[in-house]
């Protein structure tokens, strides 16, 4: 079935900032097939080259580069949902992602937490992480359930399991978890559909949505390709975030940064498409600038307000699904 109808359409719905013109974006979109086609995407997963390679993309397996010629990426683009539903446990937290509509979450991922009970600064365990799922199922103004901490206290290798068992079992909202890689994934679905019922109810109703992020610049590590292909496959709802910065892994100047972003998210998008068409897919950021003097990613600051309008308002360009940090 053939989506988005409205690509390159401008649309006034809702609260907007509109950081780039019309022109603007196109340039945007143009300079974004340019690298995906000649730069190319670094893709560390021979499973990944085959399905790049299958659908017409050149693959240099020496290099590990994918070149992807650009009617592939629109074509992607426009296979993917423009509407996505984030099902609550609880029905009544459905949120309905869709151009116009704005919702608000918690952030991810805290470091260190102040114990509550002694003030002091001290790693986060899986306890802190359930107790803050609580507060956002308590507060009415956070939609949904972000990881605000990560389980500290469990095995290294299974903590997305530990991260997503203290989140469903202490809200009732959509939960987003970072599931590791393709295996874990797998097993983030079973947990999921235990709790609504099965894997049928959970395609119905799906209560964990999931975030990957690519490496800046351009590339989509084993991980990150094992992420994408397998939510592609159990038809799970995958966010696709670019962690760009600024004068860091990216272009000094914030267009050529836009860029870079755009191309990783959209060379995700690619690849989750190609492996089943029609997968939901949030347009994902947390892109932002270097803070030169400190060799730190900025956040509150101008620069980082102004890309992430501007991302925000690809994605609408796009007609996706958007997941954007606050400026």
């Amino acid at each position: 079935m053939t989506r988005n109808f409205n690509v390159g359409k401008s649309r006034s719905r809702g609260l907007s900032l509109n950081t780039l013109t019309d022109d603007e974006l196109y340039d945007i979109h143009l300079s974004t097939l340019e690298v995906l086609e000649k730069t190319g995407l670094f893709v560390d997963s021979s499973e990944a080259w085959e399905v790049f390679d299958g659908a017409g993309a050149r693959v240099d397996s020496k290099k590990k580069i994918v070149h992807i010629p650009p009617w592939l990426v629109e074509d992607a683009i426009r296979t993917a949902p423009s509407a996505i539903t984030l099902a609550g446990r609880s029905r009544q937290h459905d949120k309905v992602l869709a151009d116009g509509r704005v919702h608000f979450t918690n952030f991810s991922e805290g470091v260190q937490v102040v114990d509550i009970n002694s003030g002091e600064h001290r790693s986060p365990v899986r306890q802190d992480l359930a107790d803050a799922a609580r507060l956002v199922d308590f507060l009415s103004d956070i939609d949904v359930c972000e990881k605000a901490v990560g389980a500290g206290d469990a095995p290294p290798q299974v903590v997305p399991l530990y991260n997503a068992e203290a989140m469903l079992s202490n809200t009732t909202k959509h939960c987003c978890v970072g599931p590791g890689d393709g295996f874990l994934l797998k097993k983030l679905v079973i947990m999921a559909a235990a709790v609504v019922g099965g894997i049928k109810k959970l395609k119905q109703q799906p209560i964990l949505s999931f975030t990957t992020c690519p490496v800046s610049p351009l590339k989509l590590i084993r991980e990150c390709c094992e992420i994408i292909m397998e939510s592609a496959r159990s038809g799970s709802i995958l966010n696709i975030l670019s962690m760009a910065m600024a004068g860091g892994t990216s272009p000094v100047t914030l267009a050529g940064t836009i860029v870079t972003h755009n191309a990783e998210v959209l060379g995700g998008l690619t690849l989750s498409q190609l492996t089943a068409r029609g997968a939901p897919v949030i347009y994902g950021s947390s892109t932002t600038a270097m803070d030169l003097k400190l060799g730190t990613a900025s956040v509150g600051t101008p620069e980082c307000a102004i890309i992430s309008g501007a991302v925000a308002r690809l994605a609408r360009y796009y007609a996706l699904p958007s997941y954007v940090a606050g400026g």
